[in-house]
């Protein structure tokens, strides 16, 4: 670790700045030199700028993505988004923990070469449970696969990154998404290998990276286009990368289309730890579960998924990109830009729906020239990655609709607030907003720049971002005024949401008459579906489609065996729907209607092995751990309700502790300061509301969905054959290995970690 030297701050603080502004940026800084924030660093910055001593402290201590204490050379960050947590995300904690031989209350191991850690999202909730490790990601784990995940880290930074072979000739195009969640189900090692097998077999192609189609299920996706014709393969692994190739480039021209009474004859079977054992061709004339996934939906945010390349910014210039800030300079005035936004019926589309052309207009008719606007890309709700991937794949999009935007309401300035849990997100913005620059695209006094974030979720409320923008700890001010009113530094401000702004293009690029919707909710809204569905990933459909149809049609339903218990709706501030209502609408009203809301839009689906008690406690841990405790209601609301869950899930819960939570959480929603305050307890009144008798058997102390650990036992039955795989997976050594005889359970050492029942062949292991 290196030492703090005044000379090495000095640099640091000339590269970020002096002025409060500056702070986190500094800190973040200081933290990516050291792995934390030593006392000697934070005791230099305020000597070393006009920063005061109490607020590098402050901020220091606020935000969850700074660290006090030295921490090892490499960052394991388990997720427990919503997504993750119900597939096991605490176990695959402990797992890594025990791997690295970390104790219960520390974090790093004895060598100092991991820090492993909770992260609220990593926002690849289709690959749940997802572990990131440093800037590489890897999804669908196990327990079982924790060494293994770390070997191959360090088997990939000791390579770091290996020789990059020449891309080959121009012609035809391999096409792969290479964003976070693509690259977590293995799309690295799979572009990779097509680069390797271009060089070397010297094929008439080039390696091409492209937006997210979203169809996660079937990650890795390659593309092929070569002879006028398109082949997809899905779950592609480097070894199918020579012969996927050399099928469709070698000499003599590309095989004829695969057709569906063919596509058995050309699947390949192959073992693999990331992806269930199959290769298939993805044609839709094969594949009505493609079809199925894709057919509903409608594609604005999410144009061109698949065809350009993130950063390619002249094959979005070529697709019409850009063509709606022109139409705007060249003809048109920023009434013309309000008034078709109100026609399109626009809301935001970060949560609560407030007319889009309202608040462009607020801000555009309040005095002072010096105006703001603000992308608020702090995608901090748990099992949504809607933001993440539209950075990641269509950065130019989101790009133009701000310049839009400012160009409406006469701001000079708009920054990016990203957080800092989506690097890629950051350097693809960063490049395209060179590229703009290069290219003139922007108006030349339009200034912007992108601000990562620090880990705090208070920081998607308005005015607690504008506030972590100041340099400030992230706590939200009582309104009015309003930041279109008074915002940051004083200015008019407008924020909107990536998706917001994502959509700007379509809407002044198409006529009215194209609209879809419902008379309330128009246009499209795009959803992060995950959880206990078949075909989890990133959709776009028109508003009113109803639930039902999401998870079943789209969505493919829940895995075999399983039924539809809810749908977890819009993050901590939402609500849980319970199949019984799935038939409600995807709309503003009437989500809010049944007690959820629409938020940011992560669709969890859960299904009748999911405690909802359990789902109710997780969601508030969240918001009283992420609470900034500025009002009481929220500050000790929360913390008492949690009290009340964690009773519960314990089997010690009380009499009248239903009531109490009723009560609890009606006062917090009445009375608390902000936005995400007044939404926290409606994971908990749904719950409630629509699950009652649940809530009713863990004050008997019992768990129908044999989830919470505490009221639950593991036992092996005589269908055991004495595999010993059980024993081996154990991590308490609760199981002692005696091969071909019927194995026991000792009571007193289990974890009920679960990793027995997933390694057993034959379905021995009981839970009740």
């Amino acid at each position: 670790m290196p030492d703090v030297t005044r000379e090495d701050i000095e640099r640091l603080v000339q590269a970020h700045g002096r002025g409060p502004a500056s702070l986190l940026p500094l800190l973040q800084a200081v933290q990516k030199v050291y792995n934390y924030l030593p006392e000697e660093a934070l005791r230099l910055i305020p000597e070393l700028t006009d920063i005061r001593a109490a607020d590098v402290v402050g901020v220091a201590t606020f935000y969850a993505g700074f660290r006090l204490r030295p921490a090892g050379l490499h960052d394991v960050k388990v997720c427990i988004g919503t997504a993750c947590h119900v597939q096991g995300a605490n176990e695959i904690y402990e797992a890594f923990k025990k791997t690295l031989g970390i104790p219960a209350d520390e974090d790093t191991d004895a060598d100092r070469l991991f820090t492993v850690r909770k992260v609220a999202c990593l926002g690849c909730c289709m690959l749940a449970p997802a572990v990131q490790i440093d800037d590489i990601t890897y999804g669908f784990l196990t327990p079982a696969r924790a060494e293994e995940v770390l070997q191959d880290f360090l088997r990939q930074a000791a390579v770091g990154g290996g020789r990059t072979p020449r891309p080959g000739r121009g012609g035809a195009e391999a096409r792969l998404c290479l964003c976070s969640s693509c690259a977590a189900a293995g799309a690295a090692k799979v572009a990779a290998a097509v680069r390797e097998e271009i060089a070397r077999y010297d094929l008439p192609a080039e390696l091409k990276s492209v937006g997210c189609t979203g169809i996660s299920f079937e990650a890795p996706l390659l593309e092929i286009e070569a002879g006028g014709q398109t082949y997809r393969y899905g779950r592609v692994r480097p070894e199918n990368v020579r012969d996927i190739l050399t099928r469709h480039l070698a000499p003599g021209g590309a095989v004829p289309p695969v057709r569906a009474r063919l596509a058995a004859l050309l699947e390949r079977l192959y073992e693999g730890p990331y992806h269930e054992p199959v290769t298939r061709y993805l044609l839709d004339e094969g594949r009505e579960d493609i079809r199925a996934y894709t057919g509903p939906q409608h594609a604005r945010a999410l144009a061109d998924a698949g065809q350009a390349g993130p950063l390619d910014v002249d094959g979005y210039l070529a697709r019409g990109g850009f063509a709606s800030l022109e139409e705007c300079r060249r003809h048109r005035d920023p009434e013309w830009v309000l008034h078709t936004l109100t026609a399109h019926g626009m809301r935001g589309r970060g949560g609560g729906g407030f007319p889009t052309a309202s608040k462009w207009r607020a801000v555009r008719e309040a005095p002072g020239a010096d105006k703001v606007i603000v992308c608020n890309a702090d995608e901090g709700d748990p099992g949504a990655f809607m933001d993440r991937m539209i950075l990641e794949s269509f950065p130019f999009r989101v790009i133009e609709g701000m310049a839009v935007a400012a160009w409406t309401v006469g701001a000079n300035e708009g920054v990016f607030y990203i957080r800092s849990e989506y690097p890629l997100a950051v350097a693809r913005v960063g490049e395209a907003l060179r590229l703009c620059r290069e290219r003139g695209l922007l108006d030349a006094g339009f200034n912007l720049r992108i601000y990562e974030g620090a880990g705090a979720f208070v920081c998607g409320e308005e005015t607690a971002l504008i506030a972590s923008l100041e340099g400030r700890r992230g706590i939200p001010r009582l309104r009015p005024p309003y930041p279109s009113e008074h915002g940051l530094w004083g200015r008019p401000t407008l924020i909107n949401n990536v998706e917001t702004f994502a959509n700007v293009p379509w809407l002044l690029h198409h006529p009215v008459q194209e609209e879809v919707g419902t008379a309330a909710s128009r246009g499209t809204k795009v959803f992060a579906l995950a959880g206990k569905v078949r075909r989890g990933g990133l959709i776009e459909v028109p508003m009113g489609m109803t639930l039902r149809r999401i998870v079943d049609e789209i969505g493919g339903g829940v895995p075999e065996g399983r039924a539809l218990k809810a749908v977890q709706v819009g993050g901590p501030s939402g609500g849980c729907v319970p199949a019984a209502l799935c038939d409600t609408p995807v709309d503003y009203e009437a989500l809010t209607e049944i007690g959820a809301m629409m938020g940011s839009g992560g669709l969890v689906v859960l299904d009748d092995t999911d405690c909802m008690v359990d789902v109710a406690r997780y969601f508030m841990a969240f918001t009283q751990l992420e609470s900034c405790g500025k009002c009481t209601f929220c500050r000790v609301g929360t913390k008492r309700m949690l009290e009340i869950l964690e009773r519960l899930c314990a089997g010690e819960g009380r009499e009248g502790d239903l009531e109490e939570l009723e009560e609890l959480g009606r006062m917090t929603r009445a009375g608390s300061l902000c936005g995400l305050g007044r939404t926290a307890p409606n994971p908990v009144l749904t719950t409630l509301r629509f699950f009652r008798e649940e809530y009713a058997a863990h004050l008997d102390k019992r768990c129908p969905a044999g989830t919470c650990k505490a009221l639950i036992t593991y036992s092996i039955n005589d269908q055991c054959i004495g595999c010993t795989r059980c024993a081996q997976r154990c991590p308490a050594d609760a199981i002692e290995p005696r091969p071909y005889q019927q194995h026991e359970i000792d009571p007193e050492k289990c974890v009920r970690c679960d990793a027995c029942r997933q390694a057993c062949p034959v379905d021995a292991i009981e839970i009740t």
